[in-house]
């Protein structure tokens, strides 16, 4: 009798245990992002939160934490408690370039779940609007005229700027001086005050100033020109053919996160992605959005991969420590 007990125990037990996933969520969900607000990551969180908090039926809360290139607040998620409570958004630098050029406390590909990838935009290579070059291969020019006196703004050591200057560097043969900031929004304030010269950004963040003719875009590091910029050509067609770096954007979990619970913000993270309204603002600024089979788990894992087989070699090569 007493062995007929134990099966109806353990179901019993196993119904329990999986009781929070089923109800999940059952309280606010807080939104790590890694940087200050008014960048990138942080546009993209808020316009994302208010359809997926339709979607999962409660308030998505957005938590500002920057510093230290964004491993400040990633590390706020890694030690985040694995109930879906906590989640972070963060990109190629956060959750690939910061791994080969901080001594982390967390790993990021063994502490933590991914939950969907999101958009992606290529980087912009601009300059302050004094700069005399009219194109692609006469801004070379100048800068190897003037390297010593060139400063170029980056978001901390190891940042996706700061890899794309120097991947830049060994490609042209060119030198610069690089200036670190605490986020994309204030480096962009100083370049277009002229207190740097040359940037490689965020195209988001940089669209509404070249059109407004703040600062000078010369090239866009991706295969086809932007709508939203059109006269700005390509790395190929403006004179520096394969110069391409693309920055996605994710969301993560701590590892150990429910396989249902992780399934439920993917779903959610789709549907804000398929809203019309959601889907016209990250076009006008200048985000690509991936197809759904593309936004898996599954999918934002392999590219996380991919990209450190990339750029770690070309990082560590370099030296690069933000240490």
């Amino acid at each position: 009798m007493r062995k007929s007990l134990i099966p109806a125990a353990l179901l019993v037990l196993a119904g329990i245990m999986s009781a929070p996933a089923q109800t999940y969520p059952q309280r606010p969900i807080t939104l790590v992002v890694p940087y200050p607000p008014g960048g990138t990551s942080d546009l993209i969180a808020r316009l994302l939160t208010e359809p997926m908090k339709a979607s999962l039926g409660q308030p998505i809360i957005i938590e500002s934490v920057g510093g230290a290139g964004g491993t400040i607040g990633v590390g706020r998620v890694a030690r985040a408690a694995p109930d879906g409570y906590t989640l972070g958004i963060g990109n190629v630098s956060t959750y690939v370039l910061n791994g080969a050029a901080y001594s982390l406390t967390y790993d990021l590909v063994k502490d933590f779940e991914p939950v969907a990838l999101l958009t992606s935009n290529p980087l912009m290579i601009v300059t302050k609007s004094a700069v005399p070059a009219t194109d692609l291969k006469s801004l070379i020019g100048w800068i190897k005229a003037n390297q010593d006196k060139i400063s170029c703004a980056t978001v901390g050591a190891g940042s996706s700027a700061h890899i794309a200057g120097v991947y830049f560097e060994n490609t042209t043969g060119v030198r610069f001086n690089y200036v670190p900031y605490r986020g994309g929004a204030p480096a962009v304030q100083d370049l277009m005050a002229g207190q740097v010269d040359l940037m490689f950004i965020q195209a988001t963040d940089a669209v509404p100033h070249v059109r407004a003719g703040k600062i000078k875009g010369f090239a866009v590091t991706a295969k086809t020109r932007m709508p939203t910029v059109p006269d700005v050509p390509t790395v190929d067609e403006a004179g520096l053919p394969g110069f391409h770096m693309t920055i996605w954007n994710g969301l993560w979990v701590p590892k150990g996160t429910p396989a249902e619970v992780v399934a439920k913000l993917n779903a959610a993270a789709i549907a804000a992605m398929a809203d019309a309204t959601v889907r016209q603002r990250l076009a006008d600024l200048g985000q690509e959005l991936p197809p759904p089979d593309q936004a898996a788990p599954e999918a934002l894992g392999a590219q996380q991969k991919a990209e450190i087989a990339k750029w770690w070699p070309i990082i560590r090569a370099a030296h690069i420590r933000a240490d």
